[in-house]
């Protein structure tokens, strides 16, 4: 029997495989660093400590974490109807005009816990929205996922700036974004949270959006594992042609995996646009959804693996800023490589060790 059909244990396939994957990334990322003439273990010191050392570090860790949480999240959904939607950047950046344009309306008139849940709705309605006609081109006429959310990448850059330079942006000012939310249009901080652990936030803008995320990892849960429609979803994902003979309809479960997918990118905004920045930017989202592939699939689709893959990639974020200033020799470009090289092992070759794993499984079990 081949390896890739025997079943292992979920501590195994979701615990002791992304590890060792772990493992092997760091070790020729040090070999790396060790090429260039630095001390590997001096340099994993300073990105630990520069991401977790102190209160403000790991504020800042975490709000990047939050990002790729929705971002993984939208991407796995996805994944589990045998969808792979590379557009979660440019649904992420559409969900936050969404977002921007129920803050710029009721900031001034009600309080933050008022406009949150409708800017919630209204990044995930835009965001899902930008999600719809790719999902309807692959519905209906088979083209391709990859390709038509790739586009929308593009066209909804190419949207959001002509919005932010011509429609939105401060009359008499330079900078393409609109004006800055008031205290309704903003969510707070989570300083209360830090200082229940003896920590100070200082100016890292770790915010609420951190728990909405995390309402979204056990909803999505709910939805792949305890409902109808998730088991439609996944049994698509396994198997198309059986999944139609079984008579669930094919047309149905793409468009509305896709507008999940497209919705829970869209909510990535509220974390940069009204926890972060209190107005809506050219390039806002800065990568997080191509990060949040990576991190789909370290966490192999599992909103719990997600969780944890977020908050990796969160530290190799807020730590390889403070690496490259302890060491120089060590760029922007060479995290971007570190990053690279954990996405190789965690992605590419997921299933590297697969084999090994099962033979050391079947052996123990004495099989």
């Amino acid at each position: 029997m081949s390896t890739a059909s025997v079943p292992l244990p979920g501590w195994i396939s979701y615990g002791v495989i992304p590890l060792l994957n772990l493992i092997l990334a760091f070790f020729f990322s040090g070999l790396v660093v060790w090429a260039i003439g630095e001390n590997p273990f001096e340099a994993l010191k300073f990105l630990i400590e520069g991401a977790l050392g102190r209160g403000d570090a790991i504020g800042f860790t975490l709000f990047y974490a939050t990002s790729f949480i929705f971002t993984g999240l939208s991407v796995a959904v996805a994944f589990h109807a045998g969808l792979f939607n590379i557009g979660s950047e440019g649904q992420a950046y559409v969900g936050g005009l969404g977002a921007a344009l129920v803050a710029l309306s009721l900031d001034h008139y009600v309080p933050w816990y008022v406009t949150m849940p409708f800017a919630v709705i209204g990044a995930a309605i835009f965001g899902a929205a930008w999600a719809f006609i790719p999902a309807w081109l692959q519905a209906k006429r088979g083209s391709h996922i990859v390709i038509t959310t790739i586009m929308f990448n593009f066209i909804g850059a190419a949207l959001m700036v002509y919005l932010l330079v011509n429609v939105f942006i401060v009359p008499g000012k330079m900078a393409p974004e609109t004006r800055t939310f008031l205290a309704g249009g903003q969510l707070p901080k989570l300083d209360w949270l830090m200082a229940l652990f003896g920590l100070k936030l200082g100016p890292a803008p770790f915010n609420v959006s951190f728990i909405i995320a995390l309402v979204m990892c056990y909803l999505v849960w709910l939805l792949i594992w305890r409902t109808k429609l998730g088991y439609e979803m996944r049994t698509l994902g396994i198997s198309p042609t059986a999944a139609v003979y079984a008579g669930i309809p094919y047309v149905r479960t793409v468009i509305i995996a896709m507008l999940i997918s497209g919705g829970l990118a869209g909510m990535m905004s509220l974390n940069a646009v009204m926890g972060a920045s209190a107005r809506l930017q050219v390039e806002f989202v800065a990568g997080a959804g191509f990060v949040g592939i990576a991190v789909s699939l370290m966490g192999r689709s599992h909103p719990v693996g997600i969780i944890f893959a977020a908050i990796l990639f969160g530290i190799l974020y807020q730590g390889g800023a403070d690496l490259s200033f302890e060491m120089p020799n060590i760029t922007r470009d060479m995290i971007v490589v570190i990053q690279g090289l954990v996405i190789f092992f965690a992605g590419a070759l997921e299933y590297m060790l697969r084999p090994a794993m099962v033979r050391l499984y079947q052996t123990a079990r004495g099989k």
